[in-house]
């Protein structure tokens, strides 16, 4: 489990995959935004088997986005990306924004289908780097 030391003094803490490169790169955009200093970043591949957090395997945490905020409650998904918005203040209308119904269905719709294509971006990235070190060599 993720050692609550991790997240004591932050309003949020973010669950990401950090082998993604896609999901590194989108994290390290988000840890230079105003308000990132208020977020825990954990990266789920550096944590033990088992559960990340109470009701969160590893597994789960690595396939799906998730945060928990500071009471505790866990989200998933587009809710997970509205309460990180939340905390950094340029993203925080479009967070509110999207924990208004019919907004956060729509959002969770279209993150479920970016799920199924994660694979393929994750690849196309992996190429990519894998050529550009090539050419700088």
């Amino acid at each position: 489990m993720i050692d609550k030391i991790n997240s004591r003094d932050k309003d949020l803490t973010v669950f990401y995959d950090g082998a993604c490169r896609l999901c590194n790169r989108e994290i390290s955009f988000y840890k230079r935004q105003r308000g990132s200093v208020s977020v825990a970043w954990v990266d789920v591949t550096k944590a033990a088997e088992g559960d990340v957090f109470p009701g969160l395997s590893r597994d789960k945490a690595l396939a799906r986005f998730h945060v928990v905020d500071k009471s505790g409650a866990l989200f998933s998904g587009g809710a997970a990306f509205s309460r990180m918005w939340l905390a950094l203040p340029v993203f925080k209308p479009l967070g509110v924004l999207l924990q208004v119904w019919p907004f956060s269905l729509i959002f969770e719709w279209v993150y479920q289908r970016f799920l199924k294509f994660r694979p393929r971006l994750q690849e196309f990235f992996l190429t990519r780097d894998q050529t550009v070190n090539k050419k700088t060599d």
